[in-house]
């Protein structure tokens, strides 16, 4: 297949079990393609889990989910080093983490402690182990969803966490149409159980080494640091943007560009994007968040403030 066809099959064969969310879904290609991870916040039972099967059988990719829960730690992530008898040597028994596709479900159930087990290995690709690094494998993709805070038994993941993913979005309620089309689809079988791959790990690979080749100007560059730059200066935020957030939205403009056909960035790529990006990596003011505002009403004007130059 053209690698430039892969996002198309893959969006059309994850629709087969996942209706009425195609922005979504291009969002979590944008993620997988641009090396980044992804968190999902939304209500239980709106299809976060099934999204993130579906994408990993699309890809025939190692798949693995924790159930995030208060008494889980570290090492049940990472793994083990356990000594043999028979041998005289310690091995390692890897954890569920050395996966291609690992979905983290309900991360904020546990605690801080047990969500800092995934921050080396969403930053490096890598986890230590009684002092010895072990690779993990390539691609490493984590979909990490979490609860509202609101809900009873959560953690407020710690900003250092938060600035490890790239986006964070939504799922939402499906429309009505979708909804029922569903339930019909369900009556016998769940359309997962038969999703077959329409690509493979290497061309996946390939995409990604592809998207690192797309252009983008000095225009779009400087535009992205005007934006990033701008939530450092506004009044009713305590903390902006890091250069960790204008990587990544660099690099997931680049992603988008691809997955539209484009081998350049354009302005309304980072005007789309700066939201799902930018949005977890703001913290408002107390006493701005007491009259309603939050991260996304922020963005949004300084999108609106921020111009963009004509020249190239």
């Amino acid at each position: 297949m053209n690698i430039q066809d892969i996002p198309q099959a893959l969006i059309a064969n994850i629709e087969k079990v996942i209706l009425g969310k195609r922005d979504v879904i291009e969002l979590l290609l944008v993620g997988l393609f641009s090396e980044g991870h992804i968190l999902i916040e939304d209500v239980p039972g709106t299809g976060k889990t099934t999204l993130t099967r579906a994408l990993a059988k699309s890809i025939k990719a190692d798949f693995k989910r924790i159930q995030f829960t208060p008494d889980l730690l570290p090492t049940d992530i990472t793994g083990v080093s356990m000594y043999n008898q028979k041998t005289g040597n310690f091995e390692l028994k890897k954890g569920p983490i050395f996966t291609n596709v690992l979905l983290a479900d309900e991360i904020n159930r546990t605690t801080p402690r047990t969500q800092s087990g995934l921050l080396e290995s969403m930053q490096e690709s890598s986890v230590t182990i009684d002092g010895i690094t072990h690779k993990l494998p390539v691609p490493f993709f984590v979909v990490a969803t979490q609860n509202p805070i609101e809900y009873e038994g959560t953690y407020q993941l710690p900003e250092a966490q938060l600035d490890r993913f790239l986006m964070r979005i939504k799922m939402g309620y499906p429309p009505k149409p979708q909804e029922q089309e569903m339930l019909k689809d369900r009556m016998l079988s769940d359309p997962i159980d038969n999703l077959q791959a329409v690509t493979s790990l290497d061309e996946l690979l390939s995409v990604q080494k592809a998207i690192r080749d797309i252009h983008i100007s000095d225009r779009i560059s400087n535009y992205i640091v005007d934006v990033v730059g701008e939530s450092r200066n506004y009044l009713e935020i305590k903390l902006g943007v890091s250069p960790r957030g204008s990587l990544a939205l660099m690099h997931a403009s680049r992603a988008l560009a691809f997955l539209n056909k484009r081998d350049y960035v354009v302005p309304s790529d980072i005007k789309y994007l700066a939201p799902f990006i930018l949005g977890h990596r703001i913290a408002v003011k107390t006493q701005s968040a007491v009259r309603g505002v939050n991260s996304y009403h922020i963005i949004s004007k300084i999108l609106d403030r921020v111009p963009i130059s004509e020249v190239e």
